[in-house]
This record gives structure tokens, C-alpha cells and sequence, in this order.
């Protein structure tokens, strides 16, 4: 062991057009490199910073270009006695033999680089039928370096179970070469940070001893870096929160005369509940412009372009329930507000009432919440005799659910594609987090009360904050039990 700075660097490697551009875009957080369906788009080898530390340690990523004919490379590698030496040796002609030059400088950068290569799988295929494989695992075991595979491309997020089957059977298909150190499932669309934990720690394994307490520093970088801007999000959704929790609306005076009481009293005007459905209106016109806010905040914590907003909470609403008694239709106008996916509500209803499309809407979402009740929706109060309505607790978990779904949409988007796209966001992750929700029932029914009447905005945020993190560690626990949140290093 030395304390002495270290530089660790990674190679990537795989079959051309297996993704290794867009998985180095995910692990190093920026768009790096170009990304086409097209094969040989790397050319060149190209490194890129992955960590480093104030002692001056570095981790390095270098992104090379993928091998072409392989079984021929294998073929023309098996005639020398010192393979990889001979081939490096070697003038190949850039343009008259481009497959050749390209394999040689990726090997080239193997060979100088390289602590551990990263050999990359399109996952999307069966081992069986991906032909270069046997080719590929000979010439990295000429090479002499420990290698871990990283299955790419398996699809949008799935239960725990479905994905370690699909791993096993990577690992089951590779046990008989040696060379291969690890099987790991690392997709370059839709990877948490929390997975790359096991990224990071299989491979710290795999490094001369020398190295490895450099790597420690690197790898707590890696742990602070990633749980500071965890409670950050924790911190931008608990602040939304709040705010709905807190929000209350007052219902306009009744202006008295003797014709407005004939009117009602006749049942041709119904004052009061118009009155209420406006204060309603303009919670709901609220809490729009705060979700659509805190979505903005969240995409630009995690390096993501900020206006992708309505895609991400369009993405939510797809996959969120509400669980009220009502139908489909009612169902889908509450779950277009509290996902944020009601575009232009704010707008319609802030530029001075309900115009068609906003109208339409909120009359709507205020008729299904009375449907279910009001309390499901709205509380009434007539403090000091000012009529309010504000959100119910209730509604207020529903809000929760939403709100830890988007931040697992937004965690799991993979840089590999540049500016969001629909991806993530998958119906069984509502029941992971509804089920962390339970566990916290009580504590939740209590918080929502005390921040009502909580006039420090600092301490209302950190009541609730407490409850969202818990709640959502809780759930990706579970959705990726082979990592544990904020355990030490190993």
C-alpha cells in the first residue's frame, strides 16, 4: 500500500458500434466524443477525467476505437509467437486497410494504458450469437490485463430479478475465459449512480496493491460527490413540498345583496361554490409553477439541460396512478397536474382567469377531487372567519410519490444520448416507492401538520427533507439491492 497520488486509468474496449462512446458519456457526466449509429465513429483513442482528488490522484477513462474483423485480426495476431508485440510493430495503412489501424490503436492504447480494460457487450443479444466474441476474448487475453465486461443496451430499468437473470446468463456464457474478471450490468441510457457504486468497487479489486489506497481517495470522492448532490435533490423536492404543503388559498367574500340571495335562493346562482372553485384554481395554477420549477432545478443538478422539463414530467404522468376512486378520465386530469405534466396550466390561469384549455382542465381536476371527496383534495378552513382552501394530506402524498418518481427519472438518465429523452420511468418503480411512503405513514401524517403551522421555512424543509430522503434511499435500496447507500468504501 502507498499513500504516494496515483493515476488509474480505464480502457474501454468492444466490437465496433457496441456503444462505448455513449457509456463513457454516462460515467464521465458530460458529452464527450462523437455518438452516430455507425460503425468506427472512435478513431482515435481519447482520454477523459473521470475523478480526482486534492492529494493529485487521477482516474482516467480512455475511449478507443472498436475492433472490426475480428476472427481476421485473431487469424493474422496467431501467426506470431509475441502477438500483440508484432502487431504494434507493425505500419498498417490508415486508408487502404482502415479495420486494422483502428484495432492496432486500440490495443496499442490496451497494452500502454491501461490498469483495467472495460470490455463492452451489447446486451440486447444473445452471447451465443454475438460471432466476434471468441476472437475478442483471445486477443484481450494476449494483452495480460484483467478485464470486466459491462453489459450495454439492456433496456429501460426492470425489476432487480428480471436483471440479475440477464447478468447471469452473461456471467454463465464467459466463465471459461479466464481473462475475464467480472460481469457487470452498466447501461449507457439508464444507469443510476447508485448501481456505478458496483461498478467502482469491482474494480477497485482488480488493482495492483500499490494502488489501491489512491483508489480509496478516489472512490470517497466519488461517494461525496454523489451523496452531496443526492440531498441536494432531496433538498429541491422536500422545498416543493413544503411550499404545496403551505400554500392556502382565500375564498372570496360573498358580496351581499338582495338579488344575489333571491338567486341562490332559487337555486340560479351558486356563489359559494364557484367562490371556492376559483381558490382552488389557483392552488392548483400554483403548485404547477412549482413543480415545473423544481424539475428545472433537478435537471440542471444532474448536468442536464433545464427546458427538458416537460418531456421528463410528460414521462412520469405516463407511469403514474392515481389511487382515488374515480375514473380514468378524472384520474388522468389529477395525474397531469401532480406529475407537472399539465403544460401551460400556470400560464392559462395566471393571465387573469380560465381561458378554454386551463378552464377546461381545472374544472376538471376540482370536479374529480369533490368526486372522491373532498378531503381526498382539499381542506376548507374558517380561521378568524376567512374562508381558505388548501391541499389535503392525502393529496399531499400522492404529490410525494410524483415528486420521487421524477427525481428517479432524472437520477437515471444516461448522458450517452446528450439532451433527455423518454426512457426512464417505469410503472413498477410507483409501487417501490409507494411502499417506502407506508413505512413512513405516521410520521408523514404528523410532519404535514406541524409544517402547516410552521412559520421558520428552514425548519418546515428540513422536517420534511428528513422524510423524503429516508424515503427515497428506501427505494433505491430496493430497486438495487446489491448496493447500499452511504456504506464505507471497501
Amino acid at each position: 500500500m502507498s499513500s504516494a497520488p496515483v493515476q488509474i486509468q480505464f480502457a474501454l474496449i468492444s466490437h465496433t458500434n457496441n456503444g462505448k462512446t455513449t457509456l463513457a458519456r454516462t460515467l464521465v457526466g458530460m458529452d464527450v466524443g462523437e455518438v452516430r449509429d455507425a460503425a468506427h465513429v472512435t478513431i482515435f483513442a481519447e482520454s477523459h477525467t473521470l475523478l480526482t482528488t486534492p492529494e493529485g490522484d487521477t482516474l482516467q477513462l480512455w475511449d478507443t476505437p472498436g475492433f472490426g474483423d475480428s476472427v481476421r485480426l485473431l487469424r493474422r495476431l496467431a501467426q506470431s509467437g509475441n502477438p500483440i508485440g508484432w502487431f504494434l510493430r507493425e505500419v498498417v495503412d490508415r486508408y487502404r486497410d482502415r479495420t486494422f489501424w483502428l484495432s492496432q490503436n486500440a490495443l496499442r492504447t490496451a497494452r500502454d494504458a491501461a490498469d483495467v480494460v472495460l470490455y463492452l457487450v451489447n446486451s440486447a443479444e444473445h452471447p451465443k450469437d454475438a460471432g466476434y466474441l471468441p476472437a475478442e476474448m483471445k486477443i484481450l487475453e494476449w494483452l495480460g490485463k484483467p478485464v470486466v465486461v459491462l453489459l450495454n443496451q439492456i433496456g429501460p430499468p426492470r425489476p432487480a430479478h428480471e436483471e440479475s437473470a440477464e447478468q447471469a446468463r452473461w456471467q454463465q456464457h464467459l466463465a471459461h475465459y479466464p481473462i475475464v474478471r467480472d460481469v457487470l450490468a452498466l447501461d449507457a441510457f439508464a444507469r443510476c449512480w447508485v448501481h456505478e457504486r458496483v461498478f467502482y468497487e469491482a474494480v477497485g479489486k482488480l488493482l495492483a496493491p500499490e494502488s489501491r489506497q489512491g483508489y480509496g481517495r478516489l472512490f470517497a470522492a466519488w461517494e461525496a460527490n454523489n451523496a452531496g448532490r443526492f440531498h441536494q435533490a432531496m433538498a429541491i423536492t422536500a422545498q416543493q413540498l413544503v411550499a404545496a404543503a403551505q400554500d392556502s388559498e382565500p375564498v372570496e367574500a360573498e358580496q351581499k345583496s338582495l338579488l344575489r340571495s333571491a338567486m341562490q335562493a332559487v337555486g340560479l346562482r351558486k356563489g359559494a361554490e364557484q367562490r371556492q372553485e376559483k381558490a382552488m384554481a389557483a392552488l392548483l395554477a400554483r403548485l404547477n409553477t412549482q413543480i415545473g420549477t423544481a424539475t428545472a432545478r433537478l435537471l440542471a443538478l444532474h448536468k442536464l439541460d433545464a427546458g427538458e422539463a416537460g418531456k421528463i414530467n410528460a414521462r412520469v404522468r405516463q407511469n403514474f396512478a392515481i389511487r382515488a376512486p374515480i375514473d380514468q378520465a378524472q384520474a388522468g386530469l389529477i395525474g397531469a397536474v401532480i406529475s407537472g405534466a399539465a403544460t401551460g396550466l400556470s400560464a392559462d390561469l395566471m393571465a387573469g382567469g380560465l381561458t378554454l384549455g386551463g378552464g377546461a382542465l381545472i374544472g376538471g381536476v376540482i370536479g374529480a377531487l369533490t368526486f372522491a371527496g373532498a378531503a381526498w383534495g382539499f381542506n376548507a378552513s374558517t380561521d378568524r372567519n376567512e374562508p381558505t382552501v388548501q391541499f389535503a394530506d392525502d393529496f399531499l402524498k400522492s404529490l410525494l410519490v410524483a415528486s420521487i418518481l421524477r427525481y428517479l427519472a432524472v437520477a437515471h438518465f444516461g448522458r450517452g444520448r446528450g439532451n433527455f429523452v423518454e426512457g426512464e420511468a417505469p410503472a413498477f418503480w410507483q409501487a417501490e416507492v409507494e411502499r417506502a411512503v407506508a413505512l413512513h405513514a405516521d410520521a408523514l401524517d404528523h410532519a404535514w401538520q406541524e409544517v402547516r403551522g410552521e412559520r421558520d421555512g428552514a425548519r418546515a424543509t428540513a422536517r420534511i427533507e428528513d422524510l423524503v430522503t429516508g424515503i427515497a434511499a428506501r427505494t433505491l435500496e430496493q430497486l438495487y439491492p446489491a448496493s447500499a447507500l452511504f456504506r464505507e468504501p471497501v
